[in-house]
């Protein structure tokens, strides 16, 4: 099949598919049919490492970076309304930090038959321990930042800035002596990002004991690096070579990054719960590797048939993020009766009846991942059937 360029005005097929395929990974990730059993390459590192699962959410941010590219460019070359756009970029990321806040809260009223009284003391507790931080928060303000330093900065600047991101956090990180501990490490509980987000952030934060989160404040500057390596590759994809060209070039630049990824994770060592700067070129090398891939195969060969149900996902990608995990939620409240006087959550008694009787517990777990995506691609079907792509 002869390569066909990729249409400039067009949508890049492969970067819908590539968003779509990052969303089913995280859905699958999050929701197995029962923690206590699941494959190690779907669990993340516990904490120094990088397995399968942790490439999921730096994809997606690279993806957000590529996007931002695609889309502001040609509003940023014609000289449309910069205050226009900054607002409407405001506008999307507080949206996006709202819906990531409704996850984290709900469901909101855990108190469901103790009266009015007891439902609103519910609520309040409910928001006075919620988890700030999440991955729609992240996504968010990096998002914010990155959309905007676009429409400020050129993309040689940007890159500067990337860079200079990723050394500024190294060495904080290894050099600065963290307060109440008095030397810089890298533990999970008493290094410096865990220190500035407890102080900023006390008691909404992910872990049992609320003093670190794998999507802290200190962190988020390092995952701004990544949505900064998918701006540059943006720009590369809208410039006006032929598409073999393109890819070559973004092989041999994903190679780069994978390398030095690795060499320097011998001095920072690959980390998804701190996004240590070798873990941003690491897994940016590897999303680059991915998108290149996709790019070769879907736009330029122009195999596409096979790309289909991604597409699907990737065209709504938040909503079916955020309506499976609300879903995930509601399934651990919703409780089923059983002998005894007893009860059984809707997701266990669904797992336990239908998986469990037919696979041993650790496929029993995958094959109930499997089967929620496969739901909610039928969802996403019928969607993009009709058209409706929601756009936050």
């Amino acid at each position: 099949m002869s390569e066909q360029p990729l249409q400039k005005k067009g949508r890049l097929l492969s970067l819908d598919v590539f968003r779509g395929i990052t969303i089913a990974g995280m859905i699958l990730v999050n929701n197995p049919g029962t923690w206590s059993d699941i494959y190690p390459p779907l669990r993340h590192a516990k904490w120094h490492g990088c397995t399968p699962t942790d490439l999921i959410f730096p994809f997606f941010l690279f993806i957000v970076g590529v996007a931002i590219t695609l889309s502001l460019s040609k509003r940023k070359e014609r000289g449309d309304d910069q205050s226009a756009l900054i607002k409407n970029i405001i506008r999307r990321s507080a949206i996006l930090f709202g819906l990531g806040l409704i996850l984290a809260s709900f469901p909101f009223i855990r108190v469901w038959d103790q009266g009015f009284g007891a439902a609103i003391a519910s609520i309040g507790d409910t928001f006075a321990n919620i988890r700030i931080p999440g991955v729609l928060q992240r996504i968010a303000l990096v998002y914010l930042i990155t959309a905007i330093l676009f429409l400020k900065m050129s993309i040689k600047n940007i890159a500067y800035l990337g860079g200079g991101l990723l050394l500024f956090y190294w060495l904080i990180m290894t050099l600065i002596p963290v307060p109440g501990v008095g030397y810089a490490n890298l533990e999970p509980t008493t290094n410096l990002a865990a220190w500035f987000d407890n102080m900023i952030l006390n008691g909404h934060m992910w872990s049992a004991t609320k003093v670190w989160d794998p999507e802290g404040l200190l962190s988020t500057l390092p995952a701004i690096g990544t949505a900064i390596i998918g701006i540059l590759t943006g720009d590369w994809i809208r410039r006006d070579h032929e598409p073999k060209t393109k890819a070559l070039w973004m092989f041999f630049w994903a190679n780069i990054l994978l390398l030095a990824g690795y060499v320097w994770s011998g001095f920072f060592p690959l980390n998804k719960s701190i996004w240590t700067s070798s873990y941003v070129l690491y897994t940016g090398g590897l999303a680059l590797h991915f998108l290149t891939m996709c790019y070769w195969i879907i736009d330029v060969l122009g195999y596409k048939k096979w790309a289909k149900s991604f597409e699907v996902y990737g065209m709504n990608a938040i909503t079916v993020f955020f309506l499976s995990g609300i879903i995930g939620r509601l399934m651990y409240v919703i409780k089923i009766p059983q002998d005894g006087g007893t009860s059984i959550t809707l997701k266990n008694f669904l797992f336990e009846s239908i998986f469990l009787p037919i696979f041993d517990p650790i496929n029993a777990s995958l094959a109930w991942a499997l089967t929620y995506i496969i739901i909610w691609l039928g969802f996403m079907w019928i969607l993009y059937s009709k058209k409706i792509f929601i756009k936050v």
